[in-house]
């Protein structure tokens, strides 16, 4: 029913003035923006969307929009070297699958035939090192200066949780985060590497703001599960990749669905094709889908992800695929 909706107020209006199309409990909201109110073609639109199964009550709104803040631009850029692509791997929201995501990307790339750096920007809850494996393992500085970066599974990488005990809240206002994560980025010899995986912590903070505008990033990839509650905050990442001109590479729908190992029955746990259709709506590339299964999690969590464990799995090839689309 949204679909016809849509389709019909797009007949009367252009979609830069739809604002937005709410329906709920046989009621129809339209709210437009930046364009004056015509007496005519509201009542023609009022008219045609009552015609409509189970819509009894239109309420169309004219607005200004207002336009965003303009997000202050940091004057001094980090300088990765020896790094010549950096995508980042962002969710609105915790929860949704974000680091599994980014280190299954990065070994995907890798198995492709790329260079690949991870590097961990969720500063407060860093589990690259778990993932990968190294979580005991010690950083090493040769000249007293900088890190030399961790190689594990193929992949060079660095984490605030390779320097402090797994167990120790990092307890650090957003300016101190983002200088660690600048001496992180910057301090470390990643050497010849072609794309570098950040995973970014959830949300649209200061460490997202900073790292959007002082890196030099070549694109964004969101992750989302289908869930409504998590397409929200999906679209507002979204919009601050778009206001800091972070081009999106697209979206992924994490846990999916998930197939019954006894049945073979497929269910759609939290919903379905929830990111497909808001990528739509919002213009871009949609990405593919991952399922939710033990194996992906049992697998990260013993520090050897899917892609690496069991490669020739459906699971595997999912993230294979996205990885192809990417390059």
């Amino acid at each position: 029913m949204e679909n016809n909706v849509r389709q019909i107020v797009l007949q009367y209006f252009p979609p830069e003035n739809i604002a937005s199309v709410i329906i709920k409990d046989e009621r129809v909201v339209v709210t437009l923006q930046n364009i004056a109110e015509d007496t005519k073609t509201t009542n023609a639109l009022k008219e045609e969307l009552l015609k409509l199964d189970n819509v009894s009550r239109v309420n169309i709104i004219f607005t200004a929009a207002k336009a965003a803040p303009a997000l202050q631009q940091q004057p001094e850029m980090w300088r990765v070297r020896g790094v010549k692509k950096i995508y980042a791997v962002a969710s609105g929201k915790g929860g949704v699958g974000k680091s599994t995501t980014a280190v299954n990307l990065a070994l995907a790339l890798s198995a492709l035939g790329q260079r690949v750096a991870l590097f961990d920007a969720d500063i407060y809850g860093p589990s690259i090192p778990t993932m990968l494996g190294y979580e005991k393992q010690p950083a090493v500085s040769l000249d007293g200066k900088t890190f030399e970066p961790f190689s594990a599974l193929g992949l060079k990488s660095m984490s605030i949780g390779s320097l402090i005990d797994r167990d120790t809240p990092i307890i650090w206002r957003g300016p101190k985060a983002c200088g660690a994560i600048e001496q992180l980025l910057t301090d470390v010899n990643w050497g010849e590497t072609d794309i570098m995986v950040i995973d970014m912590p959830p949300g649209t903070g200061d460490i997202q703001i900073s790292i959007s505008q002082r890196l030099k990033l070549d694109g964004a990839v969101i992750v989302s599960t289908p869930q409504d509650i998590a397409l929200i905050d999906a679209v507002k990442g979204v919009n601050m990749f778009h206001q800091v001109n972070v081009p999106i590479l697209g979206i992924v729908e994490n846990m999916s669905y998930y197939i019954c190992p006894e049945c073979g029955n497929r269910d759609e746990i939290f919903g379905h094709a929830g990111a497909a259709e808001t990528a739509d709506r919002l213009g871009v590339r949609f990405l593919g889908e991952i399922p939710l299964h033990y194996a992906i999690r049992a697998h990260s969590d013993d520090g050897k992800p899917i892609v690496i464990a069991e490669p020739d799995s459906p699971h595997a090839k999912a993230y294979m695929d996205i990885a192809r689309k990417l390059l």
